[in-house]
């Protein structure tokens, strides 16, 4: 297939366009603007439809209706616009309906600055609303895995009936590198693929009780309430077969690198260096940050490993207390940061691990 140069922002708007997604609203905001101009170009060349709303809790609740008649949908926004989306996710968790939407992570807290950071991640994988609702996320380290993950997340939205959420920053958004696109689905496949939820989408159901509940989730008792929540616990679960990670030179390192997307493209290259240099460093990056890997850290050895690197653009750091977890206690875990629109160097990151040797 043929590899094409494009942005971050508008590979996934053409993989999800590509996908089969024929619904988006959004709302202009920095760093992901691209991202609803891509779609209000293309839209139009395949009958779908592109809404620009009149902010990110009317974009958001316009998707949570066009995904509830079974079309494939999706929104996108950065940060601050991810906050004020948060109640129309919550009611798509809730009613089970499947969307997907990307997040091109600025700095923060607040509205904070235009520039790349890694700060939204207690609020992609512990608390994306309220409820404790949770989702599948992916961590996107290039252009072409924002491309692949967001080709795939249409399918595990369907799957699951629940949201799905590309966590990407501003990085992967503005750069631009060479992507192979998928394949077009088919007028035919999008067609099957909205007929197989009429069984729950609101696509001519008299309004009785059960199908009323999927578009107003509150409508529930509580007895049904605990049951739709005890049937989402088994679903979040269900997804530890999911979890994914690159384990890079891991083997025999006697420090390993621990990071997800932009940062660990970063500390992936400071490893390189650091093999160069006789320095036995490795990797551990999540490619899903929900589900954790956390298994990728059951297979460390850590009779040779003196020390984890927890490498992200966060401050206070996030990701750590998953990496966490993940180690449990087996041996001591340090940090290298920064945030706010800083982006990590690698000279910071090799600087971290010769410290971690010298000690």
């Amino acid at each position: 297939m043929a590899r094409v140069f494009m942005k971050g922002t508008e590979a996934v708007a053409e993989a999800a366009v590509r996908a089969g997604c024929r619904f988006f609203a959004g709302y202009p905001i920095t760093p992901q603007n691209e991202v609803p101009e891509y779609f209000a170009r293309r839209m139009p060349e395949v009958d779908g439809v592109f809404v620009q709303g009149e902010s990110e809790v009317a974009s958001i609740n316009m998707v949570y209706g066009a995904a509830s008649m079974g079309v494939r949908s999706m929104t996108s926004s950065s940060s601050p616009g991810i906050s004020l989306k948060s109640e129309g996710i919550s009611y798509c968790a809730a009613a089970r309906i499947p969307m997907v939407y990307a997040n091109f992570a600025r700095g923060g807290p607040g509205v904070g600055s235009i520039q790349p950071a890694q700060q939204d991640y207690f609020q992609a994988t512990k608390a994306s609303g309220n409820g404790g609702f949770q989702m599948m996320v992916f961590a996107p380290s290039t252009v072409q895995e924002a491309v692949d993950m967001t080709y795939r997340a249409f399918d595990y939205a369907d799957r699951d009936r629940n949201p799905v959420l590309i966590l990407a920053d501003g990085v992967i958004g503005t750069m631009m590198e060479p992507v192979e696109l998928p394949e077009m689905k088919s007028d035919e496949e999008i067609a099957a693929m909205k007929a197989a939820k009429g069984s729950w989408a609101c696509v001519g159901h008299e309004l009785d009780y059960a199908h009323r509940s999927w578009i107003q989730p509150g409508q529930w008792s509580t007895a049904r309430m605990q049951e739709v929540n005890e049937e989402a616990d088994a679903l979040y679960r269900s997804w530890e077969k999911d979890a994914q990670a690159e384990e890079y030179m891991v083997g025999d390192a006697e420090v390993i690198i621990a990071s997800y997307g932009i940062s660990a493209r970063i500390a992936k290259s400071a490893v390189n260096v650091l093999r160069a240099q006789g320095v036995k460093a490795g990797l551990i990056r999540a490619v899903t940050v929900n589900p954790f890997p956390y298994k990728a850290f059951d297979r460390i050895n850590y009779d040779k490993c003196k020390a984890i690197l927890d490498v992200e653009m966060s401050i206070p750091a996030q990701f750590v207390e998953d990496v966490k977890v993940g180690v449990k206690e087996r041996c001591p875990i340090k940090t290298c940061l920064c945030s706010g629109g800083n982006i990590m160097s690698r000279e910071a990151v090799l600087a971290a691990v010769k410290k971690i040797m010298e000690g």
